[in-house]
């Protein structure tokens, strides 16, 4: 499945490299993929369905595509892949990219791709993201197999990248029944107390200097990369930040009332500086690990998200793994707290485009592409 490591030289070999075109799905973070994109000096093309999104783009002149690809739905990128190589683009993949076009067609897109297209798989499942992030040495909320065991507060959530659509709090399983749509894959996972954090992420397997990522297992005694924190945040929920105001759960559902986890935006945060070496310690584990997911694994490549719980013990809970750009790196276009110790105005985008930008220039482009 996916693109192999043949077809995607073959394809490479046809590009104008002095000719790259970044192509993004006009949604989710693509005005900042744009903006770095231009910013690293870049053409850059926009896909969308309807000419409302792309009128939209004119308010963000700074952002707005050198030229457009204007679809009747968004699957037809599929048929539209020889006309997208003829044009030197390379796909920045993002969750509504992923989201629209399914996992499965993403991956046998017939474009060269930004990042290891191959790791969304793992991403898709829940099962599959709580082998990988326990491999990588992360501690996870508890998963409740049956639901008739619920004896305590428990969240749940369905695959994909749903933006927090459909989740949901039960404290029984008469909780449970009542909420869940059970033609959708879904996971229980005890519901943690905490502040959640969401860690933006960074990994680049052709840099050799800074933080470098040791490997394990057959990897074990190699540099694998360089690992960054670029950004952090949190995220604004409608309408569960709010429901305490009202009353208990049980009193707002005899109101006909439910917490929704839908997100509605992004609010930038640091955290305590003791608590950063755990989180690279975490990171580390986790892209090790991806190198060791199947037989071939390319491992991780760009960006990630760690999604996080920080305990009134000051420990972490990661309960999720977003494997490419997450919006909540949104609020950083012109940089962060982080990323500004290294480079000012370095955005997650911005560093999608420079790892493009520098991966040409070292004659090594298919490193960073599948």
């Amino acid at each position: 499945m996916g693109v192999d490591s043949d077809t995607l030289a073959g394809w490479l070999a046809g590009y104008d490299k002095e000719s790259i075109t970044i192509g993004v799905v006009a949604s989710h973070s693509s005005l900042q993929i744009l903006h770095g994109a231009r910013m690293e000096g870049f053409r850059t093309l926009g896909i969308a369905v309807g000419e409302n999104r792309r009128r939209f783009y004119k308010a963000f002149p700074g952002a707005e595509p050198d030229e457009w690809l204007m679809l009747e739905e968004y699957r037809e990128m599929l048929d539209y892949a020889e006309y997208l190589r003829k044009n030197n683009v390379v796909i920045v993949p993002h969750g509504s990219l992923v989201e629209y076009l399914g996992s499965s067609n993403f991956r046998e897109l017939q474009v060269p791709t930004f990042g290891n297209r191959g790791i969304l798989h793992w991403e898709s499942s829940r099962e599959r993201q709580r082998q990988w992030l326990e491999a990588g040495g992360c501690d996870m909320p508890k998963v409740i197999r049956d639901p008739k065991e619920i004896d305590g507060p428990v969240i749940v959530k369905y695959a994909g990248a749903k933006g927090g659509r459909g989740y949901f709090l039960a404290r029984d399983y008469r909780d449970f029944r009542r909420n869940v749509d059970i033609e959708e894959e879904f996971t229980i996972q005890e519901y943690v107390l905490g502040c959640r954090y969401y860690l933006h992420f960074f990994f680049d397997p052709t840099r050799s200097d800074g933080f470098q990522v040791q490997g394990k297992g057959k990897n074990a005694g190699k540099n694998l990369g360089r690992l960054e924190l670029l950004s952090m945040d949190r995220r604004d929920e409608s309408n569960v930040d709010e429901f305490y105001k009202l009353g208990s759960l049980r009193d707002l559902r005899e109101m006909s009332l439910e917490p929704s986890f839908v997100v509605t935006g992004n609010q930038p945060v640091v955290i305590r500086e003791s608590l950063l070496p755990r989180a690279f310690e975490m990171a580390e584990g986790v892209v090790s690990s991806s190198f060791l997911l199947e037989e071939g694994s390319r491992g991780m490549i760009g960006p990630f998200c760690l999604e996080t719980i920080v305990t009134d013990e000051l420990k972490f809970k990661v309960f999720e793994i977003s494997a490419r750009i997450v919006a909540g790196s949104n609020p950083f276009v012109g940089g962060s707290p982080y990323s500004d110790i290294n480079e000012p105005f370095m955005s997650t985008g911005r560093r999608i485009a420079r790892a493009i930008k520098k991966a040409i220039d070292r004659d090594c482009l298919q490193d960073v592409l599948s």
